[in-house]
C-alpha cells in the first residue's frame, strides 16, 4: 500500500498494512450514530403512537415501538460515507471495487420493504419478492459470488457466469436474511448475533489483509463487517432486555443482507490460490467461518421451515417454536436465553476463526473447553427442576 494514512502492522513487526485505525473509526461512527438515531426514532414513534401491542407468539408484554431498522440504516449510511472519505479505505469503493455501492443499493431496497412490513404487515410473498429484488440488484451491481474453489486433486477455481453467480448470490442472501428475520424473537437476540457474526468476519478479513499484504479483495468485507458490528453495537443498548424499541423486519433483514454481502465478498470474491497452499481447510476457510458465525440462525431457519411445511403451513408462518422459545421452555429467563444463544454462536465462530489463526491443537483444546462450559450453562435449568428425568 502506498497511502501514508494506513496503519501498518509492520511497524510492530506483525505484518503488512492493515488499516486498523480507520476500520475502528468506521465501527465507532456506526455505533454512535445508530445509538443516537435509535433514541430519535423511538421518540418519534412514541409521540405518534406507533407501537406494537404484544401478539400471541411474542414474549414481550409491553407495547413497544418498532422501526429500529431505520436508525440502524442511518448508522450504516453515515459509517459508509465516513469510510469512503478515508484514503486508507478507498480500495473498498468504486471505481476500484463496486461492492460498497452495491451494498448501499441493496440495503435501501431491503429496508424500504422492511419498513412497509413493519407498518402494514405485508404478505410473505411481497416480502420475499423484496428480498430477492435486493439480492439481484446487489449481484447485478457487481457484488456477486463468482469464484468457487474446488479442493480436489491439486485444487481448482470455477468461474461462474452472470446468471449462475446471480442465482447463487440471491439464494445465499435470501437464506441469511430470513435466518436473521426468523431468529429476531427476543430482546437483543438478533442484534447480538449479528454483532458476533460481523466480528467473526471482520477478524477473518483482517487476517487476509495481514497475510496478503493488503489485497484489494479483502477491503470490502472488512468495511462491511466493521459497519455492521458498529451498527449492532449501537442498537443493542436500546434493544437488550427489557427492550425500549424493536428493530423490526427492517432491522433484522438489514443485518441479514449485510452479513450476506460480507460473506459473498469474503468467500466468493477472493481467489484461494493466493494462499499458496493446497491445504483443503485453508481453501474452504472463508465459507466455514461465515457458516459458523451464522450456524444458530441457519439451524433455527431450517428447523422452522421443516416444521411448518410438515404441518401444512407456509414456511413464513409465525409460531412459538423457535430455538429461543424452546430455551424459555427449559426454564431460562429471557436475558439468559439471549446470553446462551450468544455463547453458542461465539463458541462455534471461535472454532472457525481460531483454526485459521491459532495452532490446531490449541484451537481444539480451547473449543472443547468452551463447548463443555456452554453445554453446562444451557442445561442448568433442567438440573434445577429435575426435568432431565423425563428424557
Amino acid at each position: 500500500m502506498s497511502t501514508p494514512d494506513v496503519t501498518y502492522l509492520a511497524q510492530s513487526g506483525a505484518g503488512a498494512g492493515v488499516p486498523l485505525r480507520e476500520l475502528a473509526l468506521v465501527l465507532f461512527v456506526g455505533c454512535a450514530i445508530t445509538y443516537l438515531a435509535t433514541g430519535i426514532v423511538r421518540t418519534i414513534m412514541m409521540r405518534f403512537g406507533q407501537v406494537n401491542a404484544p401478539r400471541e407468539r411474542d414474549v414481550h408484554q409491553v407495547p413497544t415501538p418498532r422501526l429500529g431498522g431505520v436508525a440502524m440504516f442511518t448508522g450504516m449510511i453515515i459509517a459508509i460515507i465516513t469510510a469512503s472519505q478515508l484514503p486508507a479505505l478507498t480500495r473498498g469503493f468504486p471505481p476500484i471495487t463496486p461492492d460498497m455501492a452495491a451494498v448501499v443499493a441493496a440495503a435501501f431496497i431491503i429496508v424500504v420493504v422492511g419498513v412497509i412490513d413493519d407498518l402494514y404487515d405485508i404478505s410473505w410473498m411481497l416480502k420475499l419478492g423484496g428480498q430477492v429484488g435486493g439480492a439481484v440488484v446487489m449481484s447485478l451491481m457487481g457484488l456477486s459470488w463468482y469464484l468457487v474453489s474446488v479442493p480436489v486433486g491439486g485444487g481448482s477455481t470455477l468461474i461462474l457466469d452472470q446468471v449462475q453467480s446471480t442465482v447463487l448470490t440471491a439464494l445465499l442472501t435470501v437464506t441469511i436474511v430470513n435466518a436473521m428475520n426468523f431468529v429476531d424473537g427476543l430482546d437483543g437476540l438478533a442484534a447480538g448475533l449479528g454483532a458476533i457474526a460481523a466480528g467473526t468476519i471482520l477478524i477473518y478479513s483482517l487476517t487476509i489483509l495481514h497475510d496478503q499484504g493488503g489485497t484489494v479483495s479483502a477491503y470490502p468485507p472488512a468495511i462491511i463487517s466493521a459497519v455492521l458490528l458498529g451498527m449492532c453495537a449501537g442498537f443493542l443498548p436500546h434493544n437488550f432486555s427489557p427492550a425500549r424499541i424493536f428493530m423490526g423486519d427492517s432491522g433484522s433483514m438489514l443485518i441479514g443482507l449485510l452479513l450476506s454481502a460480507a460473506c459473498v465478498s469474503a468467500s466468493g470474491r477472493i481467489n484461494m490460490s493466493l494462499y499458496g497452499t493446497a491445504d483443503m481447510f485453508a481453501l474452504l476457510s472463508p465459507m466455514i467461518v461465515v457458516l459458523a458465525a451464522l450456524s444458530i440462525p441457519l439451524l433455527d431457519l431450517l428447523l422452522a421451515v421443516v416444521r411448518r411445511l410438515a404441518n401444512g403451513k407456509s414456511p413464513f408462518a409465525p409460531d412459538k417454536k423457535h430455538l429461543h422459545h424452546r430455551l424459555l421452555g427449559l426454564g431460562h429467563t429471557h436475558k439468559r436465553v439471549v446470553l446462551v444463544l450468544y455463547s453458542w454462536v461465539a463458541v462455534v465462530a471461535f472454532g472457525a476463526v481460531g483454526s485459521t489463526v491459532l495452532p490446531p491443537q490449541l484451537t481444539l483444546l480451547l473449543l472443547g473447553l468452551a463447548l463443555v462450559i456452554v453445554t453446562a450453562v444451557t442445561v442448568v435449568p433442567m438440573w434445577k427442576d429435575h426435568s432431565w428425568k423425563n428424557f
